[in-house]
């Protein structure tokens, strides 16, 4: 039987993997009364938790095996459960399943429908044994890199093999800080102009870098899950560009208010303000454009990415920022 690669599985409805074979208790039953119809009906190949429910088969509480069986038998199940209950939509899918496990750290969740009818149970051995398969050895490294975890993270790599995959990629941002520099002793007169366009130079620099940084990281974990194609770059472009406008005249507004209380200069308020807004747009587009290109050049976007992405938004945002200023000040 052929077994489909990890990746498809990641992407599969959960529900094709959930187990039928859990018990649901309607919550009014005392204990003894619950003991008596597990008894009856039987329960399923691995039990970790009890359902409850209400008379139209609600979830509405998770009881759990050992707080039943050392609760006094006249106990009702309302005061046994636990009304909190963590549940998984019949629509998620593997992977929003595997993450709600690293959230929540659980041994098993129901699956629920619109309704909030458990239609199925998900536990930790469904992942292990039969999503996924880890008898297929050789496919180890590709789930582990899909759920975020290199199976070479573990690895002791030596410190000259370290250098030498990591060098090259650190030349790129002394690169990018010479450009800068020579970029900002061009601009020497403006910046002598008028100071305080120096003095907001390193915060203006660090909230792109930040930015473009999440932007990047955001990017790389959606590229382990969806195939790279112009629909799925488009659609995340444009919600990159919606986040950075919001985030960029949020903060280009406050570092504004800021500049314009202490200098009392409107020109330079607004030229700060609307740098920083142009600055976290170049940095939100760097960050997603930065991965996608690394990753159909087949390269790893792990370790180039972050350079990359942080020069590419470095030197915009100077040449926007100093030429900017150059003309209104």
């Amino acid at each position: 039987m052929q077994i489909n690669p990890p990746i498809e599985h990641l992407n599969e409805p959960v529900l094709r993997f959930a187990r039928k074979d859990f018990t649901t208790l309607n919550q009014r039953l005392t204990v003894e009364q619950a003991l008596a119809f597990i008894r009856q009906r039987g329960v399923g190949e691995k039990i970790v938790y009890f359902y409850a429910v209400n008379d139209d088969e609600q979830l509405v509480g998770v009881v759990p095996t050992r707080r039943l069986l050392m609760a006094p038998l006249e106990k009702s199940l309302v005061d046994l459960m636990i009304r909190q209950v963590i549940a998984i939509p019949h629509t998620a899918t593997v992977m929003e399943a595997c993450e709600v496990f690293v959230l929540h750290k659980f041994f098993a969740f129901p699956v629920i429908d619109e309704n909030r009818r458990v239609v199925g149970l998900v536990d930790v051995g469904l992942f292990t044994e039969e999503v996924f398969d880890i008898a297929e050895r050789e496919q180890l490294s590709e789930v582990f890199e899909t759920l975020g975890f290199h199976v070479s993270q573990v690895r002791d790599a030596s410190p000259w093999r370290a250098f030498r995959i990591r060098f090259p990629w650190l030349l790129t941002t002394i690169v990018s800080g010479t450009f800068c520099a020579f970029l900002a002793g061009a601009y020497h007169l403006t910046l002598e102009k008028s100071l305080v366009i120096a003095f907001f130079l390193t915060l203006i620099l660090g909230l792109g870098e930040s930015v473009g940084i999440q932007s990047m990281t955001v990017t790389i974990q959606s590229l382990r899950t969806s195939r790279l194609s112009w629909s799925w770059y488009g659609r995340s472009l444009w919600r990159e560009i919606s986040t950075a406008l919001l985030l960029g005249l949020a903060c280009g507004l406050v570092v504004g208010l800021i500049v314009l209380a202490w200098q009392r200069a409107p020109l330079p308020a607004f030229v700060i303000g609307a740098s920083v807004t142009f600055c976290l747009l170049t940095a939100c587009v760097a960050g997603l454009s930065v991965p996608a290109s690394l990753h159909a050049l087949k390269l790893d976007p792990k370790i180039a990415a972050g350079p990359l992405t942080l020069a590419v938004a470095d030197v915009f945002t100077l040449f926007f920022y100093f030429n900017l200023a150059k003309f209104l000040l």
